[in-house]
């Protein structure tokens, strides 16, 4: 494997519980339905995070078969051992995307869930060695967002303008990428994939009184990512601890409009690729 530095944007302490609890497994079902997996598949969910997907997508594909969940994070994969690992044909591993996929595989079913948004650079490369692994036939599922975090109503015009300065400088600096979901078909497009299907859903649509774990998944979102960016708080009114507090105000009061959209775009991997 090449060694590279990495920094991911939502890296903290808390992160492999921020993303067990903001997983929903009937949405995960429901997705894996429009994915059409079977039973008997052998499945590889990369960027597979604490491993929770990789569980729902094991029961789906029972009997028989099997899933590989793989991620860069070494603390994350520990996790998934510890809390998903007891299953039969439930491996994970300890693997950066962006290197070759050298003797895994080949998979029926590549299933690739909020991973490229953190990729910006690079998405294109990952998908082409997931591709590799892939045999001919099989299914490569991507599922993004699009404007991530930019969708609000009605935020203080001050907090508006900071939340598209932050992205900016998170498109530059940590390789984030909040307009991901936009660029799947073509990503699939290029490498000739064949009976390409798209769907647009809402992964968050929020309004009222907001759930727990919502409320949990988006303050933590911006509390991590506000204070990798800290400089920018400098000219801010009141600083760093006002805008947080303001977002915060915000999204707790049920006036609150936020959604997000998601793409989810599958293919056929040809007989020649």
């Amino acid at each position: 494997m090449i060694a590279r530095a990495r920094s991911y944007l939502m890296e903290n302490l808390d992160e492999a519980i921020r993303l067990e609890i903001k997983t929903d497994p009937e949405v995960v079902r429901k997705q894996a339905l429009w994915a059409e997996l079977k039973p008997g598949y052998h499945v590889l969910d990369a960027g597979c995070g604490p491993g929770k997907i990789s569980s729902v997508l094991h029961d789906i594909v029972q009997p028989r078969g099997s899933v590989l969940g793989l991620d860069y994070s070494e603390d994350r994969i520990a996790y998934a051992r510890k809390q998903y690992g007891n299953k039969s044909g439930l491996d994970f591993h300890v693997h950066d995307l962006r290197d070759p996929l050298m003797g895994m595989g080949p998979f029926d079913l590549i299933w690739v869930r909020f991973v490229l948004e953190y990729n910006r650079g690079e998405s294109a490369q990952i998908v082409r060695n997931l591709t590799d692994v892939l045999k001919p036939g099989g299914t490569l599922c991507l599922m993004d967002l699009d404007h991530n975090c930019l969708n609000h109503y009605e935020l203080p015009a001050e907090v508006e303008n900071m939340l598209f300065t932050l992205m900016r400088k998170l498109e530059q600096e940590y390789d984030f990428d909040p307009y991901s979901g936009r660029k799947l078909y073509a990503y699939l497009y290029d490498l000739g994939y064949k009976n390409i299907t798209l769907k647009l859903a809402a992964h968050h649509l929020i309004y009222g009184d907001a759930r727990d774990e919502d409320i949990f998944n988006w303050i933590k979102k911006v509390e991590v990512v506000s204070k990798k960016t800290s400089e920018l708080f400098e000219s801010y009114p009141g600083g760093y601890d006002n805008f947080f507090s303001q977002f915060k105000q915000f999204f707790l009061n049920p006036r609150r409009f936020t959604y997000t959209p998601l793409i989810l775009c599958k293919g056929t991997k040809p007989a020649a690729s």
